[in-house]
């Protein structure tokens, strides 16, 4: 975990989980939209950023543990859990082994966005055989999905650094099932872009369904990656949520 904006005086905390081949570093320009007593953290997958090093995961569900080993160690504050795309599926499965370890209650909210309900099994729907394309291909995919950084993707060494993590994720989610042996106690609510083609309304309304807690939808304008072009205003409706569970 890094904790990208800190809060001496904090009453809450922030986690947010990165998309498929995304870094903790995609979440730094949110810590001056927070409110001053928000603790914002993220997630650092292995294999990235000061993780390089590291060899990636390659099993959710594994993936999910080591989180959850972690993340129990700090839940001295309530937290609010964020996800996007396939950081939405990671975060979801750790919400629920918190909560099946009695660990969950200091969980006030989990927020996932772009990504289809865990039983769905679909969060990359339409892109099934991403991680099986050259590079030249994927790159051009993920230009479509307008991922953030994008044009980093046209400089050789930074493909060299940047595919491997995409690919990993990409296979990663696309081995992932959702088990649903338990129901969430927390709220939960899905953002999402209006023009969205990669998680579908049906799947995305599929999240009531892993909760007795709360459920919401709001949408935004833009596509899957909707969050990097909209960012106050998606950050605006995270602090909506903040107000109201803290």
């Amino acid at each position: 975990m890094r904790t990208l904006c800190p809060a001496p005086s904090a009453r809450l905390r922030l986690v947010c989980f990165p998309h498929a081949g995304g870094t903790a570093g995609f979440y730094r320009d949110w810590s001056g939209l927070l409110p001053a007593d928000v603790e914002l953290w993220a997630i650092q997958y292995p294999g990235r950023e000061n993780r390089i090093s590291e060899p990636f995961v390659t099993d959710m569900h594994t993936l999910a543990e080591l989180i959850t080993h972690e993340l129990s160690r700090f839940l001295d504050l309530p937290t609010v859990i964020f996800g996007h795309s396939m950081g939405a599926a990671v975060g979801y499965e750790v919400v629920r082994r918190l909560e099946a370890a009695g660990r969950g209650r200091t969980v006030r909210h989990l927020l996932v966005s772009g990504c289809a309900a865990p039983h769905r099994v679909r969060p990359f729907a339409g892109h099934e055989g991403a991680r099986c394309l050259d590079d030249d291909q994927l790159v051009a995919m993920l230009k479509r999905l307008g991922t953030g950084g994008a044009a980093l993707l046209d400089d050789p060494d930074m493909r060299s650094v940047l595919l491997p993590a995409i690919r990993n994720d990409y296979g990663l989610i696309q081995s992932y099932t959702g088990r649903l042996d338990r129901m969430l106690q927390t709220g939960l609510t899905v953002f999402t872009g209006r023009q969205d083609d990669v998680a579908q309304a049906g799947d995305l309304h599929a999240w009531a369904e892993v909760t007795r807690g709360g459920f919401e939808i709001r949408s935004f304008p833009g596509g899957h990656f909707y969050l990097t072009s909209h960012r106050d205003e998606v950050v605006e409706a995270v602090n909506d949520v903040l107000d109201v569970v803290r």
